[in-house]
């Protein structure tokens, strides 16, 4: 128990030395340890967390990593020093292990990690290690290999793996047993996912020619057992193979071993009739420019299979497939499937194809040929679908392509013909709230396109007919292109809400989250022609849409799309992008000849951009180019809406109900809004951050002109003024008499402005009235009009005083004429600069005139009864 101490740090240089003589890699280990007691009477030593990366190509890529590696070993073995005999190594154990073996492009390995020996007789003797190994075991571990330039992935895991026997006499016998779950992709395509493999084999070796023959060796697929003899032989340039399998029954029940557990369920009850045979050769040298021969086939004639709880059966299935290659050279494998049969009830489906080139362009050839009745699947298969498939399948297709063809459109390549049908297909899932049923479709192949020729189908109480083309289908179906085509559709009636989940959680087939909106597909690029009778999206009501739609990089742009709505029409460009995360939109809306009182009601953007057109009843007229962000439904976010709106207002009614019409009615008794005249009003609109600025716009009450303008929030906040342009004629006979007095026709002109202010919220508002400017105003005016008046007078009195003086003499000159008038004016001025008695009369009358407009403004915009006339 105590020797392990002593030994640990030379067991640990012992590794460190193997690790640099042997390896051109980074290792790490956590710890290194020694027991004698695990493997007594041998020496067990223990590698912990391992881990092994790459140089340069592959620079800080991880080869390897272990998670526990032991070792066994004589005990002397530990005894021998640097220059011994090298230390010979009894039995190895990995558990945890994860291996990748990659070959990128260019061909380089992360594998080729040994270093060189430049000449081995001069080196053997100084080899740390040695193996003479009679058992060996790989638990609980992972393998992969990825071939970038052949475009090969295969991963096997949950691997176990053992050996048991000696290596080192010349011939010896080697006993192994293998499990593990194998997937192998080539070119995108998987042929096996996951498929369960065992493998018992017993192996001759003969370690003085490197020959390993196979005998007594089964092994399995799934549930397919495969018999195989025959022996690979190292060599200098690469392996020798000559290896010979087939399946060792006849039953058809083996081919449905072949498929996975999950999709073939039980298959020990099901009752099959007919053969099943795989059979294989693989020969030839394996080196760096060639691949064995190989030629395998899988036959089966006249089968059938029934699962005991399912009504139907599968019968006159049909299978004759090969898998070859007789040159040696990879890019010569090629695979005919000269027969894909069955029938199900009277359905019967046949088919064949032939694929070539497989590891680089891959070339296909196909036909298919049959009807089937997609609810007979479920019937005779036990697949599990979400929801139940109904409806007749017809086709009779025959295509040539090859993948190149499809991945750059080169339509001229792709050789496609026939037609498939659908009839009574129903369509149903938890993303939808109403199942699709698909009356009828029939669909043309030719080359390079898809002609949909005819597509009608209901869903809720929703129709839909629609015809078009689609340009690239097999490219989207085989190699993940973009989907292209135009399309006409119709509708009678088309209810947004069929096609939507009223359910407000989200289904666990949806492929976004809660918190997620809906994409627009990154895969779609077409262009839709649209033209609907009726269209009902929430409680709107669109009439008679039409326009064009189209849809590419996850960006839908609507053009000349038009509709009535609101007794109205509406016309719509713009478009609605999800590109980003968070959706956005960008429209221009025009509206003609908009019931006001429907459209305020129904539209939730008008009621905040325009709410004070809510108190109007009549036709509006409005353009509006808006952008924004959407929420996950799809909505406006309304602090995010920017832009700006030219409305007009063709009525003559008013609610005066509301509630601010109310308040200013309340404030301004000279005023009737009844009979406000609304006739060409005309006003613009601009909005951002949730404020909505309104520009001034004039309306007019009798011979009264009003200027609007002001702002207002989203969060129906208001801060707008109203300007009362009143002429004097309203202001009572108080007012007016002080106008008779001074008996100017100037004064019939005399208009003064009242503002009322108008804050608060649209549900309860706030009016205030202002009388400083109105009474400033006509006090002003009438002062001036009374001082000109005064002016007047004294300057008529002056002429006539100097005309009686001087009028006497009639040969004065023109000069003379002049100085006379410049005398007129000095006079003028030294009166008013004296404060003649006229001047003192327009002071006093101005106070006057002031308290009297005070008394009768104050009665007027607080609605007061007023006094009899008490100025004579």
């Amino acid at each position: 128990m105590a020797l392990p101490l002593a030994f640990q740090g030379q067991i640990k240089n012992l590794v460190k030395r193997f690790i640099n003589q042997n390896l051109n890699a980074r290792v790490e280990f956590s710890n290194i340890s020694l027991s004698f007691i695990r493997s007594f009477p041998q020496a067990q030593v223990s590698v912990n967390d391992l881990v092994i990366s790459n140089f340069k190509p592959f620079k800080d890529e991880t080869f390897a990593t272990v998670k526990d590696m032991s070792f066994t070993m004589s005990v002397k073995e530990l005894f021998k020093k640097t220059g011994d005999d090298p230390i010979v190594v009894k039995s190895i154990n990995i558990d945890e292990a994860l291996l990748t073996l990659k070959t990128d492009a260019l061909g380089n390995n992360n594998f080729d990690i040994t270093k060189e020996k430049i000449n081995r007789s001069t080196t053997e003797n100084h080899e740390s290690f040695s193996f003479n190994i009679e058992d060996y075991q790989i638990k609980n571990s992972a393998f992969s290999y990825i071939d970038e330039g052949s475009d090969i992935l295969i991963h096997i895991t949950e691997l176990n793996h053992e050996g048991h026997g000696t290596f080192s006499t010349e011939t010896s016998e080697l006993n192994t047993q293998s499990e593990g779950k194998v997937s192998i992709t080539l070119d995108s395509t998987k042929f096996l996912n996951s498929n369960p493999i065992k493998l018992n084999a017993l192996i001759d070796l003969d370690l003085e020619n490197s020959k390993y023959r196979f005998k007594n060796n089964k092994g399995y697929i799934n549930e397919l057992p495969i018999e195989f003899k025959g022996f690979v032989q190292l060599l200098e340039n690469g392996q020798q193979i000559d290896i010979t399998f087939e399946n060792p029954e006849s039953d058809f029940k083996n081919f449905l071993a072949v498929i996975p557990k999950t999709y073939s369920k039980n298959i020990e009850s099901v009752e099959t009739l007919g053969e099943f045979k795989i059979k294989g050769v693989i020969k030839g040298l394996n080196s760096e420019e060639t691949i064995p021969n190989f030629d395998i086939s899988i036959i089966s004639n006249n089968a059938s299979f029934k699962y005991p709880d399912l009504p139907k059966r599968v019968s006159n299935i049909s299978i004759n497939t090969q898998i070859k290659n007789d040159s040696g050279n990879i890019d010569d494998t090629y695979i005919n499937i000269n027969a894909l049969d069955f029938k199900i009830d009277e359905d019967v489906f046949k088919s064949s194809a032939t694929l070539k080139n497989l590891t680089k362009n891959l070339l296909v050839h196909a036909k298919i040929d049959g009807v089937l009745n997609l609810a007979n699947i479920s019937k005779a298969y036990p697949v599990e679908l979400d929801n139940n498939l109904t409806g007749i399948l017809k086709g009779n297709i025959t295509t040539s392509f090859d993948m190149n063809a499809l991945e750059t459109n080169a339509y001229q390549r792709i050789k496609n013909s026939g037609t498939v049908s659908i009839t009574d297909f129903v369509f149903s899932s938890e993303d939808i709230v109403n199942p699709i049923h698909i009356l009828q479709a029939n669909i043309t192949f030719n080359p390079g396109t898809v002609s949909l020729k005819n597509f009608k189908a209901k869903t809720g109480e929703s129709d839909i007919n629609a015809t078009g083309t689609i340009n690239n289908l097999m490219g989207f179906l085989l190699s993940n292109n973009t989907l292209k085509g135009n399309f006409n559709v119709k509708s009678n009636l088309f209810k947004v809400s069929d096609f939507m989940n009223e359910d407000t959680t989200v289904s666990k087939n949806k492929t976004t989250s809660d918190t997620e909106s809906l994409k627009i597909p990154d895969f779609l690029e077409c262009t839709i022609n649209t033209n609907a009778q009726t269209v009902i999206y929430d409680n709107l009501n669109l009439k008679d849409v039409e326009g064009t739609l189209f849809i590419k990089d996850q960006k839908a742009s609507l053009q000349k799309m038009t509709s009535s709505i609101f007794d109205g029409k509406l016309a719509i460009n713009g478009d609605v992008s999800t590109k980003d995360k968070t959706p956005v939109f960008n429209l221009s809306l025009d509206a003609n000849n908009f019931d006001i009182a429907q459209s305020f009601k129904n539209l939730e953007l008008l009621q905040n951009l325009v709410p004070v057109a809510n108190l109007i009843q009549g036709k509006l007229n409005t353009s509006l180019n808006l952008s924004g962000a959407l929420d996950e439904e799809f909505l406006p976010i309304l602090n995010s809406v920017s832009g700006d709106a030219l409305a007009e207002i063709l009525t003559t009614n008013i609610n005066t109900e509301d509630g601010i019409l109310n308040k200013l009615q309340s404030s301004l008794n000279f005023i009737d809004f009844e009979k406000l005249d609304l006739k060409d009003v005309k006003t613009k609109l601009e909005f951002a951050n949730g404020k909505v600025a309104v520009k001034p716009f004039n309306l007019k009450y009798k011979d009264i002109d009003i200027e609007v303008s002001g702002a207002h929030n989203f969060d129906k906040s208001l801060n707008y003024n109203a300007v009362f342009n009143v002429p004097a004629k309203y202001l009572g006979s108080e007012v007016n008499l002080l106008i008779n007095q001074i008996n100017d026709a100037q004064v019939n002109n005399i208009t003064i402005p009242v503002t009322a202010n108008i804050t608060g919220v649209f549900s309860k508002p706030n009016v205030k009235t202002d009388l400083t400017s109105g009474v400033k105003n006509l006090t002003n005016q009438l002062i001036e009009i009374q001082k000109q008046k005064l002016l007047k007078q004294g300057k008529d009195k002056v002429k006539n005083l100097i005309g009686d003086v001087i009028g006497g003499n009639k040969t004065k000159t023109d000069s003379i004429k002049k100085e006379q008038n410049n005398t007129v004016e000095t006079v003028l001025n030294d009166i008013i600069k004296n404060k003649t008695p006229q001047d003192s009369l327009a002071t006093d009358s101005a106070k006057s005139t002031e308290k009297v407009i005070k008394n009768v403004l104050g009665g007027l915009l607080t609605n007061k009864k007023k006094k009899k006339d008490t100025i004579k």
